[in-house]
């Protein structure tokens, strides 16, 4: 009975070893070498962010990383020495690292993202428990250009701000590493070979934004500040039938790679979205618009401007001292009169006028695809009186965002439609498309035929009106100033004004709006026209080579007195001259852009007229 049952045993035993070493075996051998696996991770590359055209604007570069297996290193000061050399940072301060009680410990900060020549000669000492492992950082080939809509990355690579937070799950990638195996007490097991996983590289973000065009904007803010020495200054251009957004500029500005360098106040916001001010004279457009799909005026209708208002017994005042007299309806959007926009806006009536400022999109949120946007301030509905209907009628008194100034303006344009705004135009990787963005109709909010007036009336401002200095011969420009006090603590700052201007290009089919705005511009006239007209009319000139926009001769001519003191020249053929011979001419003035010997290429071209005074840009090569 005896033998039986130990037999029995020993069938038992047999069948169970087997069951074990035969049918379970790999997974036990799985669950072992997961207990010896010591990994040393790597991240994914992180994904590109391009333009529009594919041209690279934020990159990544190869940065490798320093980790320990402090159990492996059998003489930690003989290392610690090394490290510290190498990586130029205290021995304690390697020290501190070798002696965790972990299985594997990354070097940072000091040996994160080291060069490659260091990196290589870590590699050749060859201490046992000291690995470098595969890492990037981003690159920013333009430096500071697009900052804010971009962002910044933090020490792990990982999105902070911007399109580097909002995109981060598609453009940090997956996980990979280094896989070492150790017994329990930290050392190599020799039987079997360390392998290495590819963390998979993430995808790449596309803009609406063109490099070129934003660019120009970048440059011009640039020496705008070298000539006015401004506080803060905006600079936005879309497409006005889609609301992309084709350049974004704003200063101060901000290296992402040293972020840390500036204030949380300056990387933290991006001024064009978050930045809440008086529109003053701009914001004209929408009570025009509003006052001719209600058929309150008409456009040739006679309207007496005496240079002030007088509403419930409040003497409200025209920006120009005695007035403009007899003018019609055209002409008071030329002239910007305050007294006739208060007429629209008294004839409107509270509820229409604040219905038709709603419904282009101020007092809310645009809906941008970008970080940190306001939703603007508008009156309290319930406590506005006829004063503040007046000052609302011609700018005073809301606040906006330039965003929100710039999507209004699109849609009193482009046929009467609002769109939402946005920078995003595709995420790709590896060629398969994981999304892409079209744009998106918000609302209708004029016919038209109520658009193609409003369109006829600023290209009439930009030949006839306020906006003359925006004026571009040969294309249909259209345009509208705005000069606002800056509010403060309940009041209005003395002396210091935004200064803004519109220009919208070419007006028969609108393709680029470009908006400026500069807040506290020294040593100069206090008016959006004479500021900022002139740098918009560079950047539309600028950028119509790039958006293949074409000259066009029918439309408004420049007013006749403004050619009293100015006359008019065609713009000689340089191309091809080397920029030493250019001859001095008094004609206009040369803008030299580059550091060749040659001329490549002219805005304008030889040929287009210009007005005297005016800018030939000279772009030279080798």
């Amino acid at each position: 009975m005896i033998y039986i049952i130990i037999l029995i045993g020993f069938i038992f035993l047999f069948t169970r070893l087997s069951y074990v070493k035969i049918v379970k075996g790999q997974d036990y051998y799985n669950l072992a070498l997961d207990l010896w696996t010591r990994t040393a991770p790597t991240k994914g590359v992180r994904g590109n962010i391009y333009d529009r055209n594919g041209n690279l604007i934020v990159g990544s570069y190869l940065a490798p990383t320093v980790v320990v297996i402090p159990k492996q290193i059998e003489d930690k000061d003989y290392a610690a020495n090394f490290l510290s050399e190498v990586l130029e940072v205290s021995k304690k301060e390697i020290l501190k690292h070798l002696n965790k009680k972990v299985s594997v410990e990354i070097l940072k900060p000091s040996g994160r993202y080291i060069s490659v020549d260091k990196a290589i000669k870590i590699i050749n000492k060859n201490i046992k428990g000291v690995y470098v492992v595969s890492d990037s950082k981003r690159s920013y080939p333009y430096n500071d250009i697009l900052a804010p809509i971009i962002g910044v990355v933090g020490s792990d690579n990982q999105g902070i701000t911007g399109i580097e937070y909002i995109y981060d799950q598609y453009l940090k990638g997956g996980y990979g590493g280094l896989n070492i195996y150790t017994d329990a007490h930290g050392n190599l097991i020799s039987d079997l070979t360390s392998y290495y996983n590819t963390a998979l590289s993430g995808a790449d973000v596309y803009l609406t934004i063109d490099l070129n065009i934003q660019l120009i904007l970048e440059r011009l803010l640039d020496n705008a500040f070298v000539k006015y020495n401004y506080d803060e200054a905006i600079m936005i251009a879309v497409n006005p039938k889609t609301s992309e957004v084709l350049g974004m500029a704003s200063r101060p500005t901000f290296n992402p790679e040293n972020y840390l360098d500036y204030s949380e106040e300056v990387y933290n916001r991006n001024l064009p979205i978050w930045k809440n001010y008086e529109p003053g004279s701009v914001q004209k457009i929408i009570t025009y618009a509003a006052g001719l799909e209600e058929n309150v005026f008409k456009m040739d209708e006679t309207y007496n401007d005496p240079g002030y208002l007088i509403i419930d017994g409040v003497r409200i005042k025209d920006w120009k001292v005695g007035g403009h007299g007899t003018e019609t309806f055209l002409q008071v959007i030329e002239n910007s009169c305050n007294p006739g926009f208060m007429t629209i806006g008294m004839r409107l009536g509270k509820d229409k006028l604040f219905k038709y400022i709603k419904n282009f999109g101020l007092g809310s949120k645009t809906g941008i695809d970008l970080l940190g946007e306001s939703s603007g301030i508008l009156f309290n509905e319930e406590k506005i009186g006829n004063v503040e209907l007046a000052t609302a009628s011609f700018g005073q008194g809301n606040a906006v965002t330039a965003i929100q100034l710039v999507n209004a303006a699109s849609a009193a344009v482009n046929g009467g439609i609002l769109h939402k705004p946005y920078v995003l135009s595709k995420i790709v990787r590896e060629d398969e498309l994981i999304l892409k963005k079209e744009a998106e109709m918000i609302r209708r909010v004029i016919s038209n035929e109520t658009s193609e007036k409003v369109k006829y009336a600023l290209e009439s401002v930009a030949s006839r009106g306020t906006a003359r200095g925006a004026f571009i011969d040969g294309y249909r420009v259209g345009g509208k100033t705005g000069t606002a006090q800056i509010a403060e603590n309940g009041g209005y700052v003395s002396g210091k004004y935004i200064l803004s201007f519109m220009g919208i290009a070419p007006m028969n089919d609108p393709e680029v709006l470009i908006y400026l705005a500069i807040t506290n511009p020294k040593n100069t006239i206090q008016y959006g026209g004479v500021v900022c007209a002139p740098i918009v009319k560079e950047a539309l000139q600028e950028s119509f080579p790039i958006l293949n926009i074409k000259p066009s001769n029918d439309g408004i001519s420049l007013d006749a007195r403004y050619y009293i003191d100015k006359r008019i020249f065609l713009v000689d053929d340089y191309l091809g001259m080397k920029v030493k011979s250019l001859p001095y001419t008094n004609k206009y003035n040369f803008i030299i852009e580059g550091n060749g010997n040659i001329v490549v290429s002219q805005v304008p071209a030889p040929g287009e007229r210009l007005i005297e005074g005016g800018n030939v840009i000279i772009y030279t090569g080798e």
